[in-house]
């Protein structure tokens, strides 16, 4: 196939296990991150007890990435530097997902609990050997800013293709017309997310920048590197706090069977937030060509609270209005979604250029650690709240059988369960814009920095061509 981008380090084959990569990771993802809290809310557990592991098993995660991290900028396989743990991942990372989601129904609560926690602890410390190389990769691929935009941003829009897939899989077979358990649901997607992140493992390449030697990389040099990375500490400062609070993904199914009145409801509000949200993640390469790109997310950000606040107040009984806000929404909630993790190959370089220190293992450990940190806190302070209104546990193995048990929810566990849904996010979003107010790394500097990095121009040059002093 023709290289319809010359000036491209990458082909396109490569290009292409790489999006498809994401298809597989995201199928996984967004099978915990959007599902976990429905199955766990449905295996006759106190919905605070789980809360309470899903929050513990974070200080693990708190180690874990940091560890990897520091592992990952240390260890030199002859094979390469990201992919060998991204061939691992992609064996480890399904199997086990797979676990998770086989608890014993006919086990104590106790033994429920255990199982969970560690099947927890095991899944999350794959997630960290699939991601941060994942992402490092990119880094490595080329040194061309346009083409890493490309490759992340279109990473995205297949991101999204697993997470789309995902919902509707979950949605359609765990429903009250189908009634397939969680547990076949987690092996079907187990299998496709084999089989779409295999490719990366033959058709990727390393080609430079994969790193100094490292070997005397000791954990007190981690942590000056990451207190001179203030830019990196800045971002992920806000991510973490909005992710943090971003309650509404794992309430989806809940919201939509308990508030209106079926669970495939999810896969409506899904499909009308999909062609908005592909839209814009396409054309987000070359919107970013000509607008700088924090200043674009910064306002994507404000639009998206101003939307969100908008939902809240008009509530779920006004369907269609809802309906409407919520596909706006999506533009602008995409737009952030898919420059989320661009800023973390930015901070990477501007980490290079500050200290001398090629520690892309840390720094993508903190994109993999507030990732998981806000989804995991986020699912648990949504069963948090949803407990503390009085929230009535269940034992079904899908929403077929939930329906045949007609257990009815009381009001205030319902009012609970839409401020979890509709006004948490928001509030999230609008403190999240504390931290960003301070980051002032911007795009035509990141350039200059990497064209440094990768020993293109002199120290002196780069500094000369820089807007400001960093």
């Amino acid at each position: 196939m023709k290289n319809r981008h010359p000036e491209y380090l990458t082909t396109p084959k490569e290009r292409g296990s790489y999006w498809t990569y994401f298809i597989g990771q995201n199928l996984i993802y967004y099978l915990v991150t959007g599902y976990l809290v429905t199955y766990t809310m449905m295996i006759g557990v106190d919905a605070t007890k789980t809360a309470a592991i899903m929050f513990a098993v974070k200080f693990w995660d708190a180690i874990n990435d940091a560890l990897f991290g520091l592992i990952f900028d240390k260890v030199r396989f002859k094979s390469g530097k990201c992919l060998p743990w991204i061939r691992i991942s992609t064996a480890v990372l399904p199997l086990t997902t797979i676990l998770l989601f086989f608890i014993p129904r006919s086990a104590g609560e106790v033994t429920k609990l255990i199982w969970f926690a560690i099947a927890y602890v095991l899944w999350d410390s794959a997630y960290t050997i699939c991601d941060i190389p994942v992402y490092s990769l990119v880094t490595t691929m080329t040194d061309n800013l346009s083409e890493r935009n490309t490759l992340m941003s279109f990473g995205r829009v297949f991101s999204g293709i697993g997470t789309g897939a995902t919902t509707v899989l979950c949605t359609v077979l765990a429903s009250e017309d189908v009634g397939v358990s969680f547990s076949v649901i987690a092996v079907i997607v187990g299998v496709l997310s084999i089989a779409t992140m295999a490719p990366l493992s033959f058709q990727g390449k390393e080609r430079g920048n994969t790193g100094i030697d490292n070997d005397s990389f000791t954990l007190r040099e981690m942590l000056r590197y990451l207190g001179k990375n203030k830019y990196l500490l800045l971002f992920y400062a806000a991510y973490i706090i909005a992710n943090a609070l971003a309650t509404s993904g794992a309430m989806g199914m809940l919201v939509s069977y308990y508030l209106f009145g079926n669970s495939m409801f999810n896969l409506l509000l899904g499909a009308l937030g999909a062609v908005p949200s592909l839209v814009i993640a396409l054309f987000i390469p070359r919107i970013l060509e000509k607008v700088d790109k924090f200043r674009f997310y910064m306002a994507c950000t404000i639009v998206q609270i101003v939307l969100g606040f908008l939902i809240f107040f008009i509530g779920y009984q006004h369907m269609i209005l809802f309906l409407i806000l919520t596909v706006i929404r999506s533009v602008p909630l995409s737009a952030t979604g898919t420059m989320a993790f661009m800023f973390t190959p930015d901070c990477a370089e501007y980490g290079k250029f500050k200290t001398g220190t090629d520690a892309k293992g840390i720094t993508f450990a903190i994109q993999t650690f507030s990732a998981k940190v806000g989804s995991a806190v986020s699912s648990s302070l949504g069963m948090l709240i949803v407990g503390l209104f009085g929230w009535i546990s269940v034992n079904a193995n899908s929403f077929q059988d939930l329906e045949a048990l007609n257990v009815v929810q009381p009001d205030s566990a319902l009012t609970g369960l839409w401020i979890t849904y509709a006004l948490v996010p928001v509030i999230g979003s609008l403190l999240s814009l504390i931290p960003l107010f301070f980051y002032k790394l911007r795009d035509k500097d990141v350039r200059i920095m990497a064209k440094y990095n990768f020993g293109e121009i002199t120290r002196e040059e780069a500094e000369a061509q820089l807007s400001r002093k960093y």
